[in-house]
């Protein structure tokens, strides 16, 4: 009679409890810190960039397994990077913008009908700079240019609101 070996099953390892619970402690600690930065970003760079909501888990952290806290983790740290990468590139139009108003006041001849508002150089208000020739279209044939300032808008149209 032959003898009978034992089956041997693969039982895929699961870690032990106390390492589960551990990893599901800092997952759930980075992705807390990952949306605390993002919403101080959020409201340090509001009225210039208007971040979309992020939803990514409709259940509460507590609940997802390691692989959705992971996921989870990931995109937020994805979402940031990209607020981060957006607001450096306002910052940099911004501050071009600001250029281009010193230039313009400096040479308003080399800047024929340029308008910059408030709102391109991330200050808050509505009234623009705006290169015009002097006495209309005189000034325009004997290339008399000048820079007006508008004095804002007192009335507020629709169109224009104070943080813009």
């Amino acid at each position: 009679m032959i003898a009978e070996r034992p089956v041997r099953v693969a039982v895929p390892r699961t870690p032990p409890a106390g390492a589960e619970a551990a990893a599901r402690r800092a997952l759930r600690a980075q992705v807390a810190r990952l949306e605390r930065e993002l919403t101080e970003d959020a409201c340090a760079t509001w009225p210039r960039i208007d971040l979309p909501r992020l939803t990514v888990a409709g259940e509460p952290a507590a609940l997802l397994s390691l692989g959705r806290l992971e996921e989870l983790r990931d995109a937020l740290a994805d979402r940031l990077a990209e607020s981060r990468r957006l607001f450096a590139e306002r910052l940099a139009l911004e501050e071009g913008n600001r250029r281009l108003v010193e230039e313009m006041l400096a040479d308003p001849a080399r800047h024929r009908w340029v308008r910059v508002s408030n709102r391109d150089i991330g200050e808050p208000g509505c009234h623009d700079w705006h290169v015009r020739p002097r006495f209309g279209l005189l000034g325009m044939l004997a290339s008399w240019w000048r820079v007006v300032v508008s004095s804002g808008c007192p009335l507020q149209p629709a169109g224009c609101r104070l943080l813009d």
